[in-house]
């Protein structure tokens, strides 16, 4: 077990951010049929303009192309290198130093430092999110004003950041926070502990680690990933509707969270709060299945020539 004192901190941050570039990259574009279908509202005449998860794909790629699809990932990926090189190092952390003499944890504690690790990352991840679903969700915008015939203007996460900073200051980039928090702190009670329960079923690497082999870890973080995002999807709802700047016309808004619960039950019904969450699941199984993998890997190590070091429960 690894010393109170001797917490390998650098490469735990550096295999995160490394985690997270691959894994956003292989997803995103199931997070961007997410987004839309979370923000879609239903018209006065109970139309939508998605069926569902397959119809959205095939009109975004239609109208917007393949690069419409990744509309707003250079923003995403750019800010999740911080963003789970803090969730991921963060829980480690906090597991590190909760950790009773023998290295085990009670599951209130694991709860506990998964929390901590969702609290932490909220710093990056607010400003993130709410600059990825203003490119995510501009075709959708753009297609409801004007029946679908409309283009999507050109814009830019630096634009949009740099507009907010001249009309709201810092503060307009963290719109959302509370929600983010909600959201994602509650995600990571959930989501450590069950990952780390699972990944101790697998079978351990030859290599003296005492580190699951890779698949272990992919199929735990996939199980765990989709069984936390399905869970907090509510939360996920209500956040992406209140960082939605530019509402199409005749959509509702909202002026909080209180707010944003009440008139979503009222006006769309309890499924409402689970738009989405299809998408979600498959974006979030694979992007955890896939980070906790590369996490495990040790690239970082061997980048830095430094010798792996078995991590608290794995």
């Amino acid at each position: 077990m690894v010393g109170k004192t001797d917490f390998p901190i650098l490469p735990k941050i550096i295999n995160g951010g490394i985690a997270g570039i691959i894994g956003v990259t292989c997803v995103f574009p199931i997070d961007l049929v997410k987004t839309r279908l979370q923000n879609q509202q239903v018209g006065p005449q109970g139309q939508k303009m998605y069926s569902s998860m397959l119809d959205c794909f095939r009109k975004t790629y239609i109208r917007e192309g393949f690069i419409g699809m990744y509309r707003g990932s250079a923003v995403n990926i750019l800010l999740i290198t911080p963003e789970k090189a803090i969730k991921l190092a963060a829980n480690d952390f906090f597991r590190h130093h909760l950790s009773t003499g023998s290295g085990k944890l009670s599951l209130q504690r694991e709860m506990i430092a998964g929390g901590s690790a969702g609290f932490c990352q909220i710093i990056v991840t607010t400003p993130m999110e709410l600059l990825k679903i203003q490119l995510q969700d501009a075709g959708r915008v753009a297609a409801r004003g004007t029946g679908g015939a409309g283009t999507v203007a050109a814009t830019s996460a630096t634009s949009i950041a740099l507009q907010l900073l001249r009309t709201r200051g810092i503060s307009g980039l963290y719109k959302g926070t509370a929600a983010t928090m909600l959201r994602d702190v509650n995600f990571s009670m959930v989501y450590f502990p069950l990952f780390a329960h699972l990944n101790a079923l697998g079978p351990r690497r030859k290599d003296g680690s005492g580190e699951a082999v890779f698949w272990a870890s992919f199929l735990a973080g996939c199980v765990a990933g989709s069984t936390a995002a399905l869970t907090v999807n509510p939360f996920d709802v209500v956040k992406t509707r209140l960082q939605v700047l530019q509402k199409a016309s005749g959509e509702m808004t909202y002026s909080g969270i209180p707010d944003a619960f009440v008139k979503i039950m009222k006006n769309e019904g309890p499924a409402a709060f689970f738009k989405g969450a299809g998408c979600r699941m498959i974006v979030i199984s694979p992007l955890f299945g896939i980070a906790q993998t590369v996490y495990y890997l040790g690239v970082a190590e061997w980048l830095l020539g430094k010798k792996r070091s078995a991590d608290l429960g794995k």
